[in-house]
C-alpha cells in the first residue's frame, strides 16, 4: 500500500540538529529507510516538515520508521494511505 509520511520537527529542536549537522542525516536515513518514492519538504506553522511517499505492506515496519525520527528529532507523525488519480478512479468505479 503507499503511505504518505508527514512529518513535523519542532524549532528549538531543528535548529539544534541543524547546528550539529543531524538533521539531514535523520531525513536522509527515513528516506532511505523507505526506499521512498517521493520526498518533499516544507513548512507547516512555520515548523520544519516533509512529506515522504513510500510502498510498505507490513505495518509492523511503522515503528522501525518512526523511532529513529521520533528519538533524534522530537518529531511529530502522522502516516495515512495516499492515492494515484488512477487508485481513485478504480476506487470509485468499484460498486
Amino acid at each position: 500500500m503507499r503511505l504518505m509520511m508527514r512529518f513535523t520537527i519542532p524549532v528549538e529542536r531543528g535548529n539544534q540538529a541543524f547546528a550539529d549537522h543531524t538533521i539531514g542525516e535523520a531525513i536522509e536515513a527515513l528516506v532511505k529507510a523507505t526506499n521512498a518514492e517521493a520526498a518533499y519538504f516544507a513548512t507547516i506553522n512555520g515548523k520544519r516538515a516533509g512529506f515522504i511517499f513510500f510502498e510498505e505492506t507490513d505495518q509492523a515496519q511503522m515503528a522501525k520508521l518512526n523511532e529513529p525520527m521520533f528519538a533524534a528529532l522530537n518529531a511529530s507523525i502522522d502516516t495515512t494511505p495516499a492515492l494515484t488519480l488512477e487508485d481513485l478512479k478504480r476506487g470509485l468505479a468499484q460498486d
